[in-house]
């Protein structure tokens, strides 16, 4: 996401930000586009150089008090004129006062300000977290992610191969399910990307035959996690006899998510293959390379040492005869 409203501070419970709106409600549709944040007090002196329209402003005791020093028609000579830049909002800390002066030239400008009851480091802690999951990237997708003995593993495929009801087979042997259906997907901060449920679906699958399904109900808490880190992607295909599919494992395909690749394991589906315990050794294959121990590349290793060692053995017996 490039930016969001002003207006989506208030609505936060999950950040503990503690905000309340003093003054410039008509200006809460402003946008903020960065999660760093800025503290003005350079621009009180006017300096206005380095001022950033799409960065939240803090005044904190410092700005407050230099304020507190100047003459009234000054104190408000300067506040209007940081209201008249381009600003997203102001925001003041601990519960400091804030006189009518200063929601008057907020209201005059249209630009929001708020008081929060945090000292400025504690708060600004808190709402670069708030920042950074708000404007990350988002998707979503069709398909079923589940944690697979800690791995997040992304089933997709067409409508109807199977994808709920491998899951459903995955939870029966003790891991979790994360999402069914539509799978919300963020990019975080070092371009990870986590999946999750959307709150009205979360916990839910639907199985053709039965219905709609409480896994937390059925299973217990412990068969569910409301998010996790997509780290491979499995798709299921048909079966078809014209496809050579990969056989020793050595092409690492790669799976775009927000611009980010992920390992794309492509599964063909036919009766009798046992696609649980495929997904299972795939995830535990995938905590193995994480490690730096790669199968397939090791057999091949030894297996181009034996045959260079057996053609080195025949031509020296050659030459002897």
């Amino acid at each position: 996401m490039d930016s969001i409203k002003v207006g989506l501070l208030l609505s936060d419970k999950q950040f503990d930000l503690r905000l309340e709106l003093l003054a410039g409600e008509a200006g809460l549709d402003r946008k903020l586009g960065s999660s760093r944040i800025q503290k003005p007090g350079l621009a009180l002196a006017g300096f206005t150089e380095h001022i950033h329209k799409d960065r939240l402003q803090v005044f904190g005791n410092t700005e407050m008090s230099y304020l507190a020093t100047l003459r009234p028609e000054e104190a408000r000579e300067r506040m209007r004129k940081l209201f008249h830049l381009p600003i997203a909002c102001l925001i003041v800390t601990k519960n400091l006062h804030v006189d009518e002066m200063m929601k008057r030239e907020a209201n005059d400008a249209r630009v929001p300000l708020l008081r929060t009851s945090h000292l400025s480091s504690v708060f600004i802690d808190n709402v670069e977290g708030f920042l950074q999951e708000a404007l990350t990237a988002t998707s979503s997708v069709h398909g079923v992610l589940i944690d697979v003995i800690g791995v997040g593993v992304l089933i997709l495929g067409k409508s109807g191969i199977g994808k709920s009801e491998l899951a459903l087979d995955l939870v029966t042997r003790g891991h979790r399910l994360v999402a069914d259906d539509i799978v919300d997907l963020k990019k975080r901060q070092g371009g990870s990307v986590y999946g999750s449920g959307s709150e009205i679906i979360k916990h839910h699958m639907e199985i053709r035959g039965i219905g709609i399904i409480n896994i937390k109900d059925l299973f217990g808490v412990s068969a569910v996690r409301d998010r996790k880190k997509v780290e491979m992607v499995v798709e299921l295909v048909e079966w078809d006899d014209k496809v050579e599919y990969d056989r020793l494992g050595l092409d690492d395909q790669k799976y775009a998510i927000l611009d980010t690749e992920v390992p794309l394991l492509v599964i063909p589906v036919r009766p009798g293959r046992n696609l649980t315990t495929i997904v299972e050794v795939a995830a535990r294959n995938h905590l193995l390379k994480l490690q730096g121990h790669y199968s397939a590349r090791d057999f091949q290793d030894k297996l181009s040492r034996q045959i260079a060692t057996a053609t080195m053995t025949r031509g020296i017996g050659d030459e002897v005869e």
